[in-house]
């Protein structure tokens, strides 16, 4: 069984999922980092280069091989719940998230709306979600998603991410 971390940018998923795999001795995986290996570009490239649908696509194809393995920490990227339709808006991606559940369990990061669209503003390795509205209105729209795939949801705020590893590994033992 795999481990799914999800939420937010700038919630915690890569620091925690790094400490549940330190303590539980598993290999940890980043979908970001893999679409950026296998596409052989950075994640604001690629969204320049290709869009947001081909990005999530390209997501898909790395859910479908991680899926296929067990026992990882996976860190999924903070739009891992969604989906394009075709007037380019968010919906929740059954096929992402059912890829997700049939390999393991899905943890959602939760955390305050306001402090992580503040701490992830302006950060030139973070493309533009989408230029109609604010981060904090698009994390918003996303929170049922979030809820939806959940199988535990984990409030971070006012917590140490070791204390978070810690209950996640604990769980999972």
């Amino acid at each position: 069984m795999n481990i799914v971390l999800i939420g937010m940018r700038g919630v915690g998923k890569t620091n925690i999922a790094r400490r549940v795999s330190f303590l539980t001795k598993r290999p940890d995986m980043s979908t970001d980092i893999l679409v950026e290996y296998e596409s052989g570009l950075g994640i604001p490239r690629f969204v320049e280069l290709h869009g947001w649908a081909a990005f999530r696509q390209a997501e898909y194809d790395v859910i479908k091989k991680l899926s296929a393995l067990d026992g990882l920490i996976v860190d999924g990227g903070g739009g891992i719940v969604v989906d394009l339709d075709d007037h380019g808006n968010e919906v929740f991606s059954d096929r992402k998230v059912g890829l997700l559940r049939a390999g393991g369990s899905i943890v959602f990061l939760r955390g305050d709306i306001d402090r992580l669209a503040a701490k992830v503003q302006g950060d030139p390795s973070r493309p533009t979600l989408d230029a109609r509205r604010s981060a904090g209105a698009l994390m918003r729209a996303r929170m049922p998603f979030y809820e939806a795939a959940a199988d535990w949801i984990i409030d971070v705020e006012g917590r140490q991410r070791s204390g978070i590893a810690e209950e996640i590994a604990k769980r999972y033992s």
